[in-house]
């Protein structure tokens, strides 16, 4: 059989199952890593409940993203997941999410091991959102999910710092209303509220513009040049002020 014949009646196999996203559908990559509770409390031992370490590698590793070849409008990460927010004109592999979700855990993956010196793994998904009132609730739903999970954070640690293992922690905790969660804190002189942004509401990135100054080849004048970059914002806003941020971005693109 030839080459040609052989790889026809072979790539049906591969390619069989492929889900492309249809065109003027919003696509919103949310990157999980994989056992990571174990690889920073246990095997690095890194500051519970947060560590500002661990944050600059998802920092790094989201604005690694974000520079790979894909048109992504709004990184941002809390705990140990990422997600992107891509440009409503991106096409990259026909918008087949097996190749997105495959390329962006590898990539992730991979800067993340770079960075820590260490094994980390992620998985990925592709989120279609057919307008834009649902991306602006999905990263509402995130940044909420991260102040969730920062005051719950703190108090279950708090109590195993006080001697607690994880499953009374764990325990006491569960049966708290937020109220209550709060006063555990602040009996232990910790005042939720005065906790770094960045704990409680997650980390954005996105890109702006800002003028360059170079010289002018012919004449030696100094003169400026539009460039981007990425900004990484610890100081979110929060509720219907952070909706209308990410709105904003859309907005822009």
């Amino acid at each position: 059989m030839k080459f040609d014949e052989l790889d026809e009646k072979m790539r049906v196999f591969e390619t069989a199952h492929d889900l492309c996203v249809l065109p003027g559908v919003y696509m919103v990559a949310r990157i999980d890593g994989r056992g990571f509770t174990r690889l920073t409390k246990e095997v690095h031992a890194f500051e519970s409940p947060f560590d500002v370490r661990v944050r600059d590698l998802m920092v790094a590793t989201t604005e690694h993203l974000m520079n790979c070849g894909f048109r992504v409008v709004y990184g941002y990460t809390q705990s140990d997941e990422i997600s992107l927010l891509f440009h409503p004109q991106e096409d990259s592999f026909g918008r087949k999410t097996r190749k997105l979700n495959s390329i962006l855990a590898g990539e992730a993956s991979a800067k993340f091991s770079l960075l820590l010196g260490d094994l980390g793994a992620f998985d990925c998904r592709i989120c279609e959102l057919p307008n834009v009132e649902l991306v602006r609730d999905y990263f509402r739903w995130r940044n909420e999910d991260a102040h969730r999970n920062a005051l719950n954070a703190h108090g279950y640690w708090s109590l195993r710092r006080e001697g607690k293992d994880a499953a009374e922690a764990t325990s006491a905790m569960q049966r708290l209303s937020v109220a209550q969660k709060n006063e555990l804190l602040f009996q232990r002189g910790i005042n939720f509220n005065e906790l770094p942004n960045w704990q409680k509401r997650g980390t954005g990135l996105y890109w702006e513009t800002y003028a360059k100054e170079a010289l002018n080849p012919r004449t030696g004048e100094p003169v400026f040049a539009e460039r981007r970059r990425i900004k990484v914002d610890y100081e979110l806003p929060m509720k219907d002020a952070y909706s209308a941020f990410v709105l904003s971005l859309l907005e822009d693109a």
